[in-house]
């Protein structure tokens, strides 16, 4: 190969020449750097920087675990980091409720005040590392959150990792979780936050290094794409992980049309693509599209992925040498990853970042423990109150705590957590509620599932519950699965679960008997479930006279379920995700097409649907109204009164739904196209408001194209979906029908 100067030098040694001329005249010294002259404009400062830089410097900056210049003063600086639902990984901080649990609040506001929380506990944290001198792993500022994929399949373990099975809930929470974490300072980020896994991108975990996830352009669109779309256009993610798994036969991570045709030509995004850890790996080795390290490199940076997280960008000078790759392509790339560390204000003063000045005491402050448990309460999903059990008195005499899940702190966190400084597991929660009022006794019971190790026999652990019950006035059973069997890519081979997926639905059969042999006693019961994916609980619901979904409800999830139970608080989450009665009522977990799946395309009868949950009052709604735009592109205004008709205070969660009901194209049987979150007082009367997009009644054609097209809609509007046949009571759903001409 032809011996060339670099880049660099090819490009800015005029630059360079005259820089220390002036430095000369000046009485300057040529150690004095132009880029930190935080004066000029950022472009100037990025190219005076990497100008300077050797290409095996440049090389070196490509991958997670950067390493110090020390010659042109940079410090090291790791990009890895997580904060999925709090600062994960890096010892203390606040953990909130798993995102699948966060998405159950249907609460934007929430959302952004607990993003905020979180990225003020990232700056104080990096900052107290920094005067440290430690810049590891999880101590940065660029953050590989939020996760909003479609959690199409109840089977993914990952699932709980998102904001549940619909693109535009998911959409509206992403957007606010990324004002938060990045800020509003109108020159610098507070924390980088990232998209991910884009694109198509939702198990099955043991494949996901080979597997190839194909769908059609309508299902590409109609589903996988809005929520990145709105994360990229509205949210201004200034980050984007693309995924290991293939799309349509190309690797998501060396897929030009994906990341610089979509990504950046489409939606003008301007931010750096980083890729998930190990997926440049997979495309020569689990996918198998090249042959060699140096062309998966090369494939990838020419794509448009600027960071790895792993080590194969070392080959990139490989692909130098074979004419692979361009230095003028991995300029842009490294302009991009410095473009981000200037943007954070690791180049200049701190004083002149103001997010450098939040105190350490931030971290695990009472402020946001106290947002810590007003989440996790608004996360509780009443599924079942028969007769009025609950809320549960305070006196009301013996009450024994049951399960796997009632005093297990770690079931509470989920994954990619921290490391929260008083954890309340369901048990303490209750017992704390108690005190000095009722009686509480435990037993475990039993395992989560036959085969897990356990201190005493299976025989004892159910006799000794049996005896507890027995004895009690009301049986709290906290059942459900934890973060140990479903996640990333794990080592579990029990039955029902597979390398971190599932491979059935319900609860497993050792939790299922012990339920039962509970029931059998004629004590009333009441089921907490705590779990990241729906549980086929079709037993329970027939024969539980209340049963309250918890999910991975993080450090204050045991006082927020003894909020719930005893009355404390009155719940109003709803399920972000269809329950389904059976594994069996889906296609296979494999299989990509949106067809009987999510409450979108689903034709069976789920066990209980999206967007439902129960309160302890009660809601009326009346005089529905819309008013149609008489332009294209105007917006449309749907109103409707909500009165609370009960006598408890109480959230509501009004939903508005379209359906086509004439048209030729495939469509769903519904979309949710609004929501909001609002608190009444008994009696209390609110007239709410939304207005929707000109395409909110568009529809996707075969070539994933938005069309809006003359027929007839129906507009639901009401606290749930309807929900005729499945013996769900719909929660005072008005309906209006409109026509588009």
């Amino acid at each position: 190969m032809k011996t060339m100067l670099p880049v660099s030098r090819r490009f800015f040694l005029p630059a360079a020449i005259m820089l220390f001329a002036a430095g000369i005249a000046g009485g300057q010294t040529n150690t004095e750097f132009r880029y930190k002259d935080p004066s000029l404009p950022l472009e100037i400062r990025v190219n005076d920087l990497v100008g300077r830089m050797t290409i095996e410097e440049k090389i070196s900056q490509m991958m997670n675990a950067a390493p110090a210049i020390d010659r042109l003063e940079i410090p090291e600086y790791e990009w890895w980091n997580e904060c999925l639902h709090g600062v994960g990984r890096a010892g203390l901080a606040t953990v909130y409720p798993q995102a699948i649990g966060l998405g159950a609040t249907f609460d934007e506001d929430l959302i952004f005040r607990v993003s905020t929380a979180i990225s003020d506990e990232a700056r104080a944290k990096h900052h107290e590392f920094a005067r440290n001198g430690s810049r590891k792993r999880y101590q940065g500022l660029t953050f590989w959150t939020p996760n909003i994929n479609i959690f199409r399949d109840p089977r993914w373990g990952r699932g709980q990792e998102t904001y549940g099975e619909d693109p535009f809930l998911t959409g509206r929470l992403g957007i606010q979780f990324i004002k938060g974490l990045q800020g509003d300072d109108p020159k610098y980020f507070k924390t980088i936050a990232t998209v991910k896994h884009y694109v198509v991108h939702s198990g099955p975990e043991p494949e996901r290094h080979s597997f190839n996830a194909f769908t059609d352009e309508r299902d590409l669109w109609d589903t996988y794409m809005p929520q990145f779309e709105m994360g990229i256009k509205e949210g201004k993610a200034y980050s984007v992980m693309c995924a290991y798994n293939r799309y349509n036969g190309e690797t998501c991570c060396g897929s030009n049309s994906l990341l610089n045709g979509i990504l950046r030509r489409d939606w003008g995004f301007d931010g750096y693509i980083v890729s998930d850890c190990g997926a440049i790996t997979d495309i020569f080795r689990g996918h198998k599209v090249v042959e060699t390290a140096e062309e998966a490199a090369a494939m990838a940076v020419r794509a448009g992925t600027d960071l790895e997280c792993a080590s194969v960008y070392r080959n990139l000078d490989k692909a130098l040498g074979k004419n692979l790759i361009t230095e003028e392509d991995i300029d842009v790339a490294v302009k991009r990853l410095f473009l981000a560390r200037f943007r954070l204000g690791m180049f200049d003063p701190p004083e002149m970042v103001r997010y450098t000045s939040i105190p350490y005491e931030t971290v695990d402050s009472e402020k946001n423990r106290q947002l810590a448990r007003e989440t996790a309460r608004k996360s509780m999903v009443l599924l079942k109150n028969e007769n009025g059990l609950l809320p549960l008195k305070k006196d009301i005499g013996t009450v024994a705590v049951i399960g796997p899940n009632s005093d297990e702190s770690f079931v509470l966190l989920g994954n990619y957590n921290g490391t929260p400084s008083d954890p309340v597991t369901p048990l303490r929660g209750i017992r704390e509620k108690l005190s000095g009022k009722s009686e509480v006794v435990y037993a475990r019971g039993c395992e989560w599932v036959a085969g897990m190790p356990s201190q005493k026999e299976a025989v004892e652990l159910k006799s000794e519950a049996l005896d507890a019950a027995s004895n009690a006035d009301v049986v709290i059973m906290c059942m459900g699965i934890t973060p140990r069997l479903e996640g990333e890519e794990m080592r579990v081979t029990v039955e029902g679960f597979r390398g971190g997926d599932r491979t059935r639905i319900d609860l497993p059969d050792v939790q299922q008997e012990l339920i039962r042999e509970i029931h059998a006693l004629g004590k009333p019961v009441i089921l907490v479930l705590l779990n990241g994916s729906a549980l086929a609980v079709n037993w329970e619901k027939e024969n539980m006279p209340a049963i309250l979904e918890a999910w991975y409800p993080g450090q204050a999830g045991g006082e927020a379920i003894a909020d719930v139970i005893f009355g404390d608080y009155n719940p109003a989450g709803r399920l972000p995700v269809t329950f389904y009665k059976s594994e069996k009522d889906l296609p296979p977990f494999e299989n990509y097409r949106m067809h009987n799946r999510t409450y979108r395309y689903f034709t069976g009868e789920p066990l209980y649907p999206f967007g439902y949950g129960l309160s302890y009052t009660t809601f009326k709604y009346k005089k529905l109204k819309v008013n149609l735009s008489t332009t294209p592109t105007g917006t449309n205004e749907v109103s409707v009164k909500v009165m609370n008709s009960g006598k408890m205070a109480g959230d509501e969660v009004i939903q508005v739904y379209i359906s086509s009901l004439n048209s030729q194209l495939t469509a769903p049987v519904r979309t949710l196209k609004a929501f909001r979150r609002i608190h009444l007082l008994p009696g209390e009367m609110k007239t709410v408001k939304f207005e929707l997009p000109a395409d909110a009644f568009s529809l996707i054609n075969e070539e994933g194209k938005k069309v809006n097209l003359p027929g007839r809609f129906e507009i639901t509007v009401g606290g749930g979906q309807p929900q005729k046949g499945t013996g769900i009571k719909e929660a005072g759903i008005l309906k209006a029908k409109v026509d588009l001409k």
